[in-house]
């Protein structure tokens, strides 16, 4: 049986190119819907040569929708690799309507 990190990490997997997943979403689609810290957890503890698309993964801002935080380099390189697959992210983080993912066919 797989562990919580890695139920979370393949969840991860699964956000398609050009789409992204809150915290939150991960942990529903992982078994675990009250773990979103979790995730972020997971993600922190994950190399770059694992292939896990962190960057797909983003927070929950309230009325403000969905976005990144672009403090310090990982928000930048978060941003450019969001870019790269088309998903627009503007000055304060904020990530266009139309991109998050729910899950197979959300």
């Amino acid at each position: 049986m797989a562990s919580g990190w890695d139920r979370y990490l393949d969840a991860v997997r699964l956000v398609p190119p050009g789409r992204v997943a809150t915290y939150g979403t991960i942990a529903v689609l992982a078994g675990s819907p009250r773990a979103a810290r979790q995730v972020g957890y997971a993600l922190a503890s994950v190399s770059e040569d694992a292939g896990v698309p962190w960057h797909r993964v983003v927070g929950r801002r309230g009325r403000d929708g969905i976005g990144i935080s672009l403090a310090g380099p990982g928000g930048e390189l978060q941003r450019t690799l969001l870019g790269d697959e088309g998903v627009d992210v503007d000055d304060a983080g904020r990530i266009a309507g139309g991109r998050e993912w729910f899950g197979e066919g959300g």
